[in-house]
């Protein structure tokens, strides 16, 4: 495979694994630096590449690995989530303060659910995966991330709705 084949097969996923990344990871040059790896780890096999059948899911699936690898290592023990990309610059100030709170309140709720939830919440809701690629990328029954999604969403529900409602934490 020569490098022209490769950046365009790799091109297209290339900002999903970053921003798989850094739903993962705490900051953007630790999201950076764990795309630049898996981008790296996918040219020192290009040769292979053909192999797979969905090198994009392949790639997701590395990039969980990895990052779930650099949370567990003891170099990590400050990382936490964040996610902070939303903005709507066509409403009112008061709008805009408000949905920033509550993708603020959103991004702490997610931060708070079991790890296996969060990577289903990132790839269903803010990547855009099917079940089945979600499945596939998990090495899970899709039925089972049929599950853990809509339990990931229920408590984000409940808490956020706690919290519009009552000012609970």
């Amino acid at each position: 495979m020569k490098q022209a084949d490769f950046v365009s097969l790799v091109m297209p996923f290339k900002d999903k694994v970053f921003r798989l990344a850094k739903r993962l990871l705490v900051s953007r040059e630790e999201a950076e630096d764990a795309t630049q790896e898996i981008l790296l780890k996918l040219w020192r096999n290009k040769e292979k590449i053909e192999d797979y059948k969905n090198v994009e899911a392949f790639s997701m699936t590395m990039t969980k690995n990895f990052c779930l690898d650099r949370l567990k290592s003891k170099q990590a023990q400050n990382l936490k989530i964040v996610h902070s990309n939303y903005t709507d610059n066509n409403t009112s100030l008061q709008k805009q303060v408000e949905a920033r709170d509550s993708m603020d309140w959103v991004s702490k709720i997610i931060e708070d659910l079991p790890e296996q939830q969060k990577i289903i919440v990132q790839l269903r809701e803010i990547e855009q995966y099917d079940y089945v690629e979600i499945a596939e990328m998990l090495d899970m029954n899709e039925t089972a991330v049929r599950v853990n999604l809509s339990r990931a969403r229920k408590t984000i529900r409940e808490k956020l709705t706690n919290t519009h409602q009552y000012g609970i934490k």
